[in-house]
């Protein structure tokens, strides 16, 4: 059926946890789980469901386990995580989820892509500044996501006025002289070091890059569930490594292959303010008329335009310094 937000209503019937379970039980009777390397989920309405997406998760990693490989190794699903609770202070599912996610759902995910308002209620972190955001990431790296990309954040604009003017200098939109509105990405990889023997811990080190666009006025539907989509697919190639049978629950035995972030950034970014901006240019008052304009955009999700850059900050919390790469 159409989507919630259409004025006359939706037709059609929501699926429930023991319906999936079912879909996942036909699936695996006829050997279509065998190969699956990737599960991304988005809005998820309540707490029963979410708990069924888990047991679709323990599924598919379990029958990792029990595949071996041509060289004996294995590959674990890779679970990219779209946290869906709310925007612009609001929630759309009910409050309970929010400790569920934190506590159960991310925990187990490789990859989180929550907006400022979801990092805030997962984290207790209120993000004003780069360093709140830097603050928010390593706590969401220290749930379990070697990957975390904060979609969208309305950060302090003066604290990093050189590196924001370079970026709109980029797209070439002055308007009218004056410069506009921005909107932060920021994404952080964590990699493992080596074993600190003396600890007995793993040494982490936070790759985290930041790219700021122009805001676009409005409010599209879908926009989460296409960023978390692109990021997926342009970082598909970093399918986490498992090569300790000794966790159940793909824990410190996962090693990730390190995509570059980046690159992988620039290519989500530029594709999102392509297809926004081909939205808004056509939208209206109705709620038809701003749907996203992904067919339009084919050429712009196959080939994304170069027009804003990343760059790279310190993961230090005592210095909000960056370099341009």
């Amino acid at each position: 059926s159409n989507h919630t937000g259409h004025p006359q209503g939706f037709k059609g019937d929501v699926l429930n946890g023991d319906q999936l379970r079912t879909i996942l039980d036909g699936l695996d009777n006829n050997g279509l789980l065998d190969n699956v390397g990737h599960l991304l989920t988005g809005y998820i309405g309540s707490e029963s469901f979410l708990q069924a997406v888990l047991d679709v998760l323990q599924k598919l990693r379990e029958k990792d386990r029990n595949t071996a490989t041509a060289n004996g190794g294995r590959r674990r699903v890779r679970y990219v995580c779209d946290p869906v609770m709310g925007d612009h202070g609001q929630f759309y599912v009910p409050l309970e989820l929010v400790a569920a996610y934190r506590d159960h759902v991310i925990p187990q995910a490789d990859v989180v892509t929550p907006n400022q308002f979801e990092v805030e209620q997962i984290t207790g972190i209120t993000i004003q500044t780069q360093e709140d955001a830097l603050r928010a990431c390593r706590a969401l790296h220290d749930m379990g996501p070697s990957l975390v990309f904060i979609t969208s954040t309305i950060l302090q604009q003066q604290e990093e006025g050189q590196e924001q003017e370079q970026s709109i200098t980029n797209h070439g939109n002055k308007n009218n002289g004056e410069a506009p509105s921005l909107i932060s990405i920021i994404a952080s990889q964590r990699k493992q070091r080596n074993n600190n023997s003396k600890s007995g811990e793993n040494d982490t080190d936070d790759e985290i890059w930041r790219i700021d666009t122009e805001h676009i006025p409005g409010h599209y539907t879908g926009t989460g569930d296409l960023c978390a989509a692109l990021l997926l697919g342009h970082t598909a190639g970093a399918t986490t490594d498992a090569s300790d049978d000794n966790d159940d629950d793909g824990g410190d035995g996962d090693k990730d292959t390190p995509v570059d972030l980046s690159v992988a950034m620039e290519k989500v970014t530029n594709t999102m303010f392509s297809v926004i901006s081909r939205t808004s240019q056509s939208s209206g008052t109705t709620v038809a008329s701003r749907e996203l304009k992904l067919i339009q955009s084919k050429d712009d999700i196959e080939n994304p335009p170069q027009v804003y850059k990343a760059y790279r900050i310190s993961s230090s919390l005592s210095s909000s310094s960056s370099t341009t790469p």
